[in-house]
């Protein structure tokens, strides 16, 4: 499923055009970003956790050269799922 299609999923599920759908994701996708990026987590009961994880540095190779190349440390999101979820999975 992509963004438009899911959108047409929420305006007909809730009643509403396409363009408040639209707005409605945009909203929630921007709520969780700022979320994220202030190192909080989203906790959305039943469905699921999004967080921020820590990727250490590490060691990593050129697939083209084999030459040894050094990856660096960042953050990641991450998503668990919510045991609601996983059992309807």
């Amino acid at each position: 499923m992509n963004k438009a299609e899911l959108i047409a999923k929420i305006s007909d599920d809730a009643g509403i055009t396409k363009t408040q759908a639209n707005a409605t994701l945009d909203s929630f996708v921007q709520a969780v970003t700022k979320t994220l990026k202030g190192n909080g987590k989203v906790t959305l009961v039943g469905f699921g956790t999004f967080s921020v994880s820590k990727r250490a540095a590490r060691n990593g190779r050129n697939p083209q050269t084999g030459a040894v190349i050094k990856i660096k440390a960042k953050k990641v999101a991450k998503f668990k799922a919510g045991k609601e979820l996983s059992s309807k999975i």
